[in-house]
């Protein structure tokens, strides 16, 4: 009965040490992969999902300075002063001439467009407002800005566009208040102003 039992198990000692040899492959492969991999890359990566863009663009030439000012259904307003609040975000502040240009290589780089944007990350049903403040005026006389409101995903649809004339410093406009249903779908526009900033203009 012993010498049965001593005789089966060395019967399976060459499975076990199969099994033992494979699981050390797949180990030293992983390291290896491991070590080949560059953390640097991996650093750089950046979750851009989002499902609506609202963007303001006014004419390169000009060194005005006109800020988007976004408010969501919970009453968290993103702007230049808070540029994370909730699921809004500012991608980019605009300031027309004054930060338009980057040193690369030693040299002077001019990115001329003037525009900001704000992105919603995920969706709040309820009402979204989107205003502008024009915030510097570097030349007399209006300024024309285009207002665009779209959709991401699933694909790329534009739901508002407008142009807007802006006359002098320190005037706030609401340009469009969106409502977003459950399943973030636009289900209302209306432009009834609503202040967002924390000037006023001065009587």
């Amino acid at each position: 009965m012993r010498r049965r039992l001593i005789r089966r198990q060395r019967a399976t000692d060459p499975f076990i040490d199969l099994l033992f040899n494979a699981l050390l492959g797949f180990t030293f492969l992983f390291l290896v992969a491991v070590m080949f991999m560059n953390p640097e890359a991996r650093k750089g990566r950046v979750n851009l999902k989002a499902e609506y863009i609202i963007s303001v663009t006014w004419p390169e030439q000009l060194a005005d300075d006109i800020d988007l000012w976004v408010q969501d259904p919970i009453g968290e307003t993103v702007s230049y002063l808070r540029k994370d609040a909730s699921w809004l975000h500012l991608d980019r502040d605009d300031r027309g001439v004054v930060n338009d240009t980057v040193i690369i290589g030693g040299e002077s780089v001019v990115y001329p467009i003037n525009q900001e944007i704000v992105t919603i990350r995920g969706v709040i049903p309820g009402e979204y407002t989107v205003n502008l403040y024009y915030y510097r005026e570097a030349a007399p006389g209006p300024v024309g800005a285009l207002v665009k409101v779209e959709k991401v995903n699933p694909t790329l649809t534009t739901v508002f566009v407008e142009r807007v004339q802006l006359t002098e410093q320190d005037e706030e406009r609401t340009v469009v208040r969106f409502t977003l249903d459950d399943l973030g779908r636009v289900a209302a526009l209306s432009r009834l102003p609503k202040r967002l900033t924390p000037y006023a203009l001065e009587p």
